[in-house]
């Protein structure tokens, strides 16, 4: 069965971290991209970072640069995101998302076109306030 799992989501105050973890199965996870997007109440959804099937290319948005971290562990089939120096405007539903892309890289426009990616899981709520 395929699936996409999130989890490690919550409550945190202002400055505070958290670690989000995507689990895969049921496909060559290998083999995809794996992209991190967010989606807060009356906004669309958008890319928040996404790494290379080896892990060894990656990118972010330009509002969390330098705050989250990306990695991979293929040998668990597992993507992480590093969250630091949280603020209320990161709270959202975290999704993490598979894309079939054709080498070990990542898309130039990895983050503006969610449709391309070929799974989905069902999302993590992260909630930043005091």
């Amino acid at each position: 069965q395929l699936q996409l799992v999130e989890s490690g989501g919550g409550l945190v105050q202002p400055g505070g971290s958290l670690r989000l973890s995507c689990a895969a199965s049921g496909f060559s996870f290998d083999y995809y991209a794996i992209g991190w997007f967010r989606q807060a109440p009356g906004k669309e959804r958008e890319g928040v970072s996404c790494i290379s099937s080896s892990g060894g290319t990656y990118n972010y948005a330009d509002s969390v640069k330098g705050r989250f971290t990306i990695s991979r562990d293929n040998a668990k089939n597992t993507v992480y995101l590093q969250m630091n120096s949280l603020k209320p405007e990161d709270t959202a539903v975290y999704y993490c998302a598979a894309d079939r892309v054709p080498g070990d890289y990542v898309r130039p426009d990895w983050g503006a076109v969610p449709g391309r990616y070929d799974y989905w899981g069902q999302g993590t709520q992260v909630t930043v306030s005091s």
